[in-house]
């Protein structure tokens, strides 16, 4: 059995792992803890969590848990990933897993010492849609890839008090949201651009609000991404792939669970197939205690998360922007 300790009480702890452990037997949440203890009590008793501690130390120190779901503000992740690893404890943390690659060096160099499962908790990996979309990848059935392009939007505009807006926390939409396509194009293409160039749009705060990219991956590939949360916006996932023979377009990779659709188009017959609605944090689960339970592959492991943090910070050079964590 994989008893969770949870560090905050995040919006996106419910869907990311409170409800997904209602359907696996194998998963239990047992205690939580928040800045707030009082805003911790009101959390467990919604959400019929047994135990709330007064801070994430005794979480992590917790004799009855044996796993930590770490969904504080990415300025917090190294640090708490770090202990309740070193605590003995396997780790699921949100996305962005650092504020930047050095820092997920150091988690990973952590998990690599206890032996324990490090998951940079990219759910939409785990499911099948975007499993299938490698997999019509790497058969070549596209032909000679050239250009890929991996937008991520949402409405706008974020309010200058809310944490993605605060540098100091890791706020920003790359590390919000751009990470996504950025993830997409990686996974796709097994591999880490040869070149970056970027633009970004800042906010108030000097936090962007609007990334794209241009980047050269090995093969000529091409590959085209944007993250946006600026005012007048529509929610937008998707994902464009062209090959000599054929193309490949994902409507929705981010939560299929709401809706998708992948179309391929070779030798100019089209198909569109769809997956089924179970929730990709339920997958993301699945294979968590995969790993944990039978030493089961983690497709978003803390060497996965070197690769991603490596990226974002080649985006903010690229675009005039500091990285996060440095001065």
């Amino acid at each position: 059995m994989i008893r969770f300790g949870i560090l905050g009480a995040a919006r996106i702890a419910p869907q990311a792992v409170i409800e997904p452990a209602k359907e696996n037997p194998r998963v239990e949440i047992q205690c939580i803890a928040a800045r707030d203890v009082s805003r911790a009590q009101i959390f467990a008793d919604d959400h019929c969590i047994p135990e709330v501690h007064d801070h994430y130390q005794q979480v992590i120190a917790d004799p009855a848990i044996n796993a930590v779901y770490v969904p504080l503000p990415i300025s917090g992740h190294h640090e708490w990933t770090i202990k309740a690893l070193h605590a003995g404890k396997h780790v699921l943390c949100e996305k962005s897993l650092a504020l930047n690659e050095a820092q997920a060096i150091e988690m990973q160099a952590a998990a690599r010492s206890t032996g324990l499962v490090l998951m940079d908790a990219f759910h939409y990996r785990y499911h099948p849609l975007f499993i299938r979309a490698v997999e019509i990848v790497q058969s070549g059935v596209l032909g000679k890839l050239s250009l890929i392009e991996a937008d991520f939007h949402v409405k706008g505009p974020v309010a200058d008090d809310d944490i993605r807006m605060m540098y100091q926390t890791g706020g920003g939409v790359t590390m919000d949201i751009g990470c996504y396509p950025l993830s997409w194009v990686r996974h796709l293409i097994g591999s880490s651009p040869l070149e970056v160039s970027a633009r970004a749009e800042t906010g108030p705060a000097q936090v962007d609000i609007y990334m794209e990219t241009d980047m050269q991956f090995p093969g000529g590939i091409r590959a085209k991404t944007t993250g946006d949360m600026r005012a007048g916006g529509e929610f937008k996932a998707r994902i464009n792939l062209v090959g000599d023979a054929g193309s490949l377009r994902i409507e929705n990779p981010l939560v299929p669970q709401f809706g998708h659709s992948l179309a391929l188009q070779v030798a100019g017959k089209k198909s569109t197939v769809s997956f089924d609605l179970r929730s990709s944090y339920a997958y993301q689960l699945d294979a968590f205690v995969n790993a944990v339970a039978n030493g089961g592959p983690v497709l978003t492991d803390g060497r996965d998360g070197i690769l991603q943090m490596a990226l974002i910070d080649r985006v903010y050079q690229a675009a005039g922007l500091s990285i996060r964590g440095r001065s």
